[in-house]
């Protein structure tokens, strides 16, 4: 029998159904990924496993005497001991457990009462088992590298996600539910909780996540809710990607021919009484079925529609940095002599743990922040900013004035456009669009600062952590916006599959101040950086050999985005040429400015639009090949 099993839920909140009559099994030692666009119901599904929400109709079963716990999306921001927090996990023995403590505590300090307390909360202890709960709390608090004693709110967020975790953890579930466990983790702690989850044996997994690399290495079957229906989909996601798109090209065919026959049915419908003659009533019965299904029918919610406003070209010359230093009062310097050099193109991730200083080096070299060494900054630069931390919204407004900022019309790229027809663009329906931001969730934010960020006109665009929340569709949407941006870009993000998809270099940040330059994405740094005892010690014959290959000319390794490109481009270079030659045939004889005038103008300016693209795709492929080449 499966762990969990749903049948036929039905579940709503006023519009349609989040959940309209679906079916799943959970089996033992599975780790399914729960995916599917922002708003769906994803976290919804997760409290109706656990419990806290039952659904409108349908049977959630779970086996008999299975225990289930869940890690939550958010990470509190209250203060407390580790192990307390930890403990709390386990319920009444934890209660127990900490009168205990605080009874013993008070009793050194010679409160008598407080040491006749601790007989009665012994005695209690003894019947709840507390004593071996003092003796788990410590081992997973070991086991995850936490000290027991630290105080929570001291701790990054991603050691708030590890005390989360093990006190979900502590009972030993055999379900554990987890809601973006990813989310605000630096590369570091989500590589580790890569490998937790990956060594917890027979444990049984359920999680929503939008990190395609952490979904690639955890999950053993993929689920998507779209629309009201769970479909499941084995293997990883780039499996799921390929029979998904198997799937929606069958269900437009489907679609058509539904449409092809209620159309036909229409009009046979509203024909003159002589020419329907052979009409039946279960003809007209059928149709009103049709009519009926059409209406039930849920279409793909769309994708969300960008497009970057470009400014004037900056100088090929953008930032010039030289020992640039950042230190905070007496404190040991966060950036100590960082030297760089960011050309017009660049697009520059930013890699490292919590609280290293990516944010900081970003505001120093903008100007917003207070340093020693140099920074020159190139000409006609114009910045747009995607903020980590939201302060660019206003939660009391809604989504049209955080916007437009009280009009009704936005300038997109030289026109302009309605407000509302905008935010479309975005998946904002006009009565979502006078919703208060703070009723929106935390992908429908960034949702709108990716709007916001988009109207303004720039030649550098800066993201700290643009991915959170966002649902994998909106990503790989931002992925391609990116990779065809003209401008410069630096990110920050933990995002390991979106570096590697957009970035053209990475630096990385040791912790210690000082910042590495990597060619490539985050699994080109994974190749390049030196051998760390942390990742495993070579032989000396290993390491003389890797010190030999490092010495003999390499061809460069083009990141996924580039190697595309450098196939693509031949053939959309064939392609301009053609139209190149077609349009000089048009216009040889010059008779087409005579009887056409306006089509010939028209045609005489694409032939400088081909010439200007023919030039740009031949400096880029000479590029990308001269990268290929040995040094």
């Amino acid at each position: 029998m499966a762990y969990i099993t749903l049948r036929d839920v039905q579940l709503a909140f006023g519009g349609p159904s989040l959940l309209d009559g679906a079916n799943f099994n959970l089996e033992r030692g599975e780790r399914v990924c729960l995916i599917g666009r922002n708003g769906e119901g994803k976290s919804t599904l997760l409290k109706l496993i656990e419990g806290s929400l039952l659904p409108d109709r349908g049977e959630v079963s779970l086996q008999n005497g299975i225990t289930i716990s869940m890690l939550a999306q958010d990470v509190p921001m209250d203060s407390g001991k580790v192990a307390d927090i930890v403990a709390d996990g386990a319920g009444e023995a934890a209660t127990v457990l900490r009168a205990y403590h605080e009874a013993s505590d008070a009793c050194v300090l010679g409160d008598m009462e407080a040491c006749d307390r601790m007989g009665e909360l012994q005695h209690k202890l003894d019947q709840v088992d507390g004593w071996a709960l003092e003796t788990k709390v410590n081992s997973i608090l070991s086991k995850m590298g936490l000290d027991p004693d630290a105080d929570l709110a001291d701790l990054s967020g991603g050691r708030k996600r590890r005390v989360l975790l093990a006190r979900a953890l502590l009972t030993q579930p055999d379900v554990l539910l987890l809601d973006e466990p990813t989310n605000h983790l630096d590369v570091e702690s989500i590589e580790w909780l890569e490998k937790f989850l990956l060594d917890q044996n027979n444990l049984t997994l359920l999680f929503i996540s939008h990190d395609r690399s952490f979904v690639d290495s955890i999950a053993t079957r993929i689920v998507e809710l779209d629309r009201g229906t769970l479909r499941s989909y084995d293997g990883n996601y780039s499996r799921y990607l390929d029979l998904k798109a198997q799937q929606m090209e069958a269900e437009e065919k489907q679609n058509a021919l539904f449409d092809k026959k209620l159309a036909e049915e229409e009009v046979w419908i509203r024909q003159g009484i002589k020419a329907r003659r052979t009409r039946n009533e279960g003809r007209v019965r059928a149709l009103k079925d049709l009519r009926e299904e059409s209406k039930a029918r849920r279409s793909q919610q769309g994708k969300v529609s960008m497009a970057t406003q470009d400014a004037n070209r900056s100088g090929k010359l953008v930032f010039d940095i030289e020992n640039l230093s950042v230190a905070f009062g007496d404190q040991e310097p966060i950036i100590k002599d960082f030297s760089a050099l960011v050309l017009r193109g660049d697009r520059i991730g930013l890699v490292g743990d919590n609280g290293v200083g990516k944010t900081t080096l970003i505001k120093a070299i903008l100007g917003e922040l207070e340093h020693t060494g140099t920074v020159k900054t190139g000409t006609q630069l114009e910045v747009a900013y995607f903020d980590q931390l939201r302060d660019a919204l206003d939660l009391e407004k809604s989504v049209k004035d955080n916007i437009s900022e009280g009009s009704d019309f936005v300038d997109v790229n030289g026109g302009r456009r309605h407000i509302y027809s905008y935010l479309q663009d975005f998946l904002f329906s006009p009565e979502r669009a006078r919703t208060p931001v703070k009723a929106l969730s935390g992908g429908e934010r960034n949702r709108i600062l990716l709007a916001k960020l988009l109207l303004k006109p720039s030649n550098l665009i800066v993201m700290d952590e643009p991915t959170n929340d966002l649902d994998m569709v909106t990503l790989e949407l931002l992925e391609e916006m990116l990779g065809s941006y003209k401008g410069t870009l630096l990110l920050i993000s933990h995002d390991r599959a979106f570096m590697d998809n957009v970035v053209t270099s990475t630096w990385v940040f040791d912790g210690k101040g000082h910042i590495d330059e990597y060619i490539g994405g985050y699994q080109d740094y994974l190749e390049q950086r030196p051998d760390q005892t942390a990742v495993g010690q070579k032989s000396d014959v290993k390491k003389a050999i890797a010190k030999a290959e490092a010495a003999m000319p390499k061809k460069a390794k083009l990141s996924y985005k580039d190697q595309r490109a450098l196939e693509q481009l031949p053939a959309e270079m064939e392609a301009l040429e053609k139209e190149q030659a077609e349009i000089n045939a048009k216009l040889a004889d010059g008779s087409l400015f005579v009887s056409d005038a306006d089509t010939a103008m028209k045609l005489s300016a694409r032939l400088t639009e081909i010439d200007d693209l023919l030039l740009e795709k031949m400096e880029r492929w000479e590029t990308l090949e001269e990268m290929t080449k040995g040094n």
